[in-house]
């Protein structure tokens, strides 16, 4: 019998074909498509990898063309489905013919299980259809999934079709909306979405609530104590005061001894954290200093190797079948040898329970120990956040022991609260979330005053979202899915709507939001996307039909659009102002009217916002994020901008290219082909390297490093005769030729 098995990438096709074959398959490579064949027992196997998706919804080609007319047909037009793959859809085609049972294989998930249909659709496959279930590419998952093979889930490739379509007509009526009304276009085009709007509403409200917050002062009294040397704080009773309380302050400014009346002890325990979910994970990433995006591709990776569980998880118990104490002795010859040791010689394992438990996949843990260095960077970043998480979820309690404390000064009543940790237990194994201690010495009957404060403070706005926080609250209003919040975060950064790690909405940003809420738009309330979201949940549950739900958000989109159409003067109006806000570099040196910077397909530049009248224009680097800088040029007094690229510091320059002080920060020095000047360019993948000002007569290239600051020495190497280098970053400085293959590199002055 021939047997085909289609899996969602190849890394993983080829993890299921070595265990399916006892570690013999056979790899082919057919026009560029690899694929896997073995024998077992009677049954021939081809096992493939897609690419994901390999078929997309668009519109038919009369509508590819933005014209404001079509909007509304738009909204009730079938999309057809578009092969994005030839190759491989061919050579799937060539082995899928020949087959007698099919095995879907994808990540078992909504977007897994229709990436799997869509496949044997495409290939109008009639015959044996079977459906294999894992939550971790390691052999033991594999070799049950295949011995307990079961059947597609319509209901949960339904419910991710009719997000499909969902977003596709959504994100195409309301982006060309935005776009044409205000004449945004190509890369400058006015991105919206269904779920992207109403996260974005959530930044641009917090903001403005930052904005209009109007402090308030209040007052603390707070008193020094010193005891044995240990020095504690402890807070009047009546904190905080909103009018100043100086008759109290007067009463015990200058007394030197507070009386004990009261000193409570108590020891307690902390429960180790819940096992990972997708949003917990996300959110704790962030400790890392990675953003959400960059995380979960990591995970994905990670997972397709064989690292770690599927990473697309609502779940927060581990089930019956992860044998956990067979999981810790794996670690016993790895890194972690020490800590796995600790846990093992626990009387009993157990572990740390959520509130939520299903069915289709457990929580993310770690599936394989790695070897020293077998994972570097930011991989081994998130595998070690994973394995340190499942080690604190099977670690003893933490025990705490706080002491309360009540002082009496001349009979105003100060408390003091201190924490001490008594056994880290689980902190011990995961560091990223700790008690603070704060340390109460043994007391008699009275305490030495070290000083007593009057502070005066203000109260403070809310804080700014962060990858972390925003994640949450988008999980709390059913705002997108475990699989998408992140993709969505990313997405508002692409579009320019977002900056910071911190983040903050730009002028485009809040224009955009401005404009749907001011006119009464529904597209920025979580209200609506969350119905949909439960929508889409019933169709999984077999509870609703896909057709309806579509029906019902287009309905749900006419009514956006005729109140976007009823209002379309204000909304140019209001999203026009907020572009033009994040585009102004500055003052025309000219006529003195507002400079704006402009991009299209092929280059950036500043001009006058007078153009042509006043016919002041200069072009701007192609790769960086460009934020004008409050200096004027010290040669020419134009403004100057900051150029920021990742990796790289920051590039501070003037907004005229072919200025004196642009030309002594990028002048290597002379090239020794033409004589010419080597300077310091960008490629279109924003690498830097050096060559020459005669290109592209002259193509003479050097590479630089990516990171650190480039300062020109104007001397030649005594090895080559080439200019000579500085390379800074941070403390570190390295003197070096521009030919990395130099001896001088590796011997310096001889």
């Amino acid at each position: 019998m021939i047997i085909a098995v289609i899996a969602e990438k190849n890394s993983v096709a080829e993890r299921i074909a070595y265990f399916l074959s006892g570690g013999k398959p056979k790899r082919v490579n057919k026009k560029g498509v690899y694929y896997f064949t073995f024998n077992n027992d009677k049954d021939e196997y081809f096992v493939i990898g897609l690419k994901g998706h390999i078929v997309e919804l668009d519109y038919p080609e009369k509508y590819k063309n933005w014209v404001k007319d079509d909007l509304k047909e738009l909204i009730n037009i079938e999309p057809v489905k578009i092969e994005k793959f030839k190759n491989l859809i061919n050579i799937l085609k060539e082995i899928i013919s020949k087959a007698d049972e099919v095995i879907i294989a994808t990540d078992y998930d909504r977007e897994g299980e229709l990436i799997g249909r869509e496949a044997v659709e495409i290939l109008n496959y009639r015959g044996k259809l079977k459906r294999a279930k894992f939550s971790a590419v390691t052999k033991d998952e594999i070799m049950n999934a295949f011995r307990n093979l079961t059947e597609l889930n319509n209901n949960l490739a339904d419910a991710a079709e009719s997000r499909q379509n969902i977003d596709l007509v959504w994100g195409a009526v309301l982006t060309r909306f935005f776009s044409l009304v205000t004449g945004q276009k190509w890369k400058n085009f006015i991105s919206v979405g269904r779920v992207q709007s109403p996260t974005l509403a959530l930044i641009v409200d917090r903001e403005k609530k930052i904005k209009n917050f109007k402090p308030e002062k209040y007052w603390q009294l707070i008193a020094n104590f010193i005891e044995k040397n240990v020095e504690f704080v402890g807070e009047h009773e009546k904190n905080p005061f909103k009018e100043r309380p100086d008759n109290i302050f007067n009463k015990i400014k200058d007394f030197k001894k507070g009386e004990v009346l009261e000193l409570k002890e108590r020891e307690y325990e902390i429960r180790p954290p819940p096992p990972f979910n997708t949003t917990e994970f996300l959110r704790e990433s962030t400790k890392l200093g990675l953003s959400v995006g960059r995380t979960m591709s990591i995970a994905e990776d990670l997972y397709s190797k064989g690292y770690i569980s599927y990473p697309r998880t609502d779940n927060t118990v581990y089930p019956p079948s992860i044998n956990l104490k067979s999981l810790l002795e794996k670690f016993l010859n790895s890194q972690y040898k020490e800590e796995a040791k600790e846990l093992l010689s626990q009387e009993k394992i157990r572990a740390s329970r959520g509130k939520v438990q299903t069915t289709d996949h457990p929580p993310i843990y770690p599936v394989k120990a790695i070897k020293e260095n077998e994972l570097k960077g930011d991989y081994f970043k998130v595998y070690d956040l994973v394995v340190k998480r499942f080690f604190a979820t099977i670690a003893p309690d933490s025990k705490i022991k706080s002491t309360d404390v009540k002082i009496s000064i001349n009979d105003e009543i100060f408390n003091a609260k201190g924490t001490k940790v008594l056994d880290e237990g689980w902190m011990k194994y995961y560091p990223y979330l700790r008690i603070r201690e704060k340390e109460i010495p043994d007391l008699g009957k009275e305490v030495n005053i070290k000083s007593i404060e009057l502070l005066e403070k203000e109260t403070k706005p809310p804080e700014r979202y962060n990858q972390a926080s925003l994640i949450k609250e988008m999980e709390n209003l059913n705002l997108g899915t475990k699989s998408t919040r992140h993709e969505i975060i990313e997405k508002l950064y692409e579009r320019n709507y977002i900056e910071g790690m911190v983040i903050k909405p730009t002028s485009l940003g809040i224009s955009l939001v401005e404009a749907m809420e001011r006119n009464n738009v529904d597209a920025v309330k979580p209200d609506m996307t969350a119905k949909l979201e439960q929508d889409m949940s019933a169709i999984e549950e077999g509870k609703m039909e896909k057709a309806k739900v579509i029906e019902e958000s287009k309905a749900m989109l006419s009514n956006v659009l005729n109140e976007l159409e009823k209002n379309e003067d204000n909304i140019k109006k209001i999203i026009n102002t907020g572009i033009n806000e994040d585009r102004e570099m500055g003052k025309c040196p000219k006529c003195g009217s507002p400079l704006l910077m402009y991009k299209n397909k092929n280059f950036r530049y500043i001009q006058c916002s007078r153009y042509p009248e006043c016919d002041f224009r200069y072009y701007l680097p192609k790769t960086g994020k460009i934020e004008l800088t409050d200096k004027q040029c010290p040669v020419c007094g134009l403004p100057l901008i900051k150029i920021i690229r990742k990796g790289q510091e920051v590039d501070i320059k003037c907004i005229n290219p072919k200025c004196e002080y642009n030309k002594k920060k990028e002048t290597i020095g002379e090239c020794p082909e033409d004589g010419g000047e080597l300077v310091i360019r960008q490629s279109k993948a924003g690498k830097r390297f050096i060559g020459c000002s005669n290109y592209p007569k002259c193509k003479i290239t050097y590479p630089l490093p990516q990171k650190g600051e480039i300062i020109p020495t104007f001397e030649k190497c005594p090895y080559c005769g080439l200019p000579l280098i500085i390379v800074k970053n941070g403390k570190y400085e390295k003197k070096q030729c521009i030919d990395p293959k130099c001896k001088y590199n590796k011997k310096g002055i001889g």
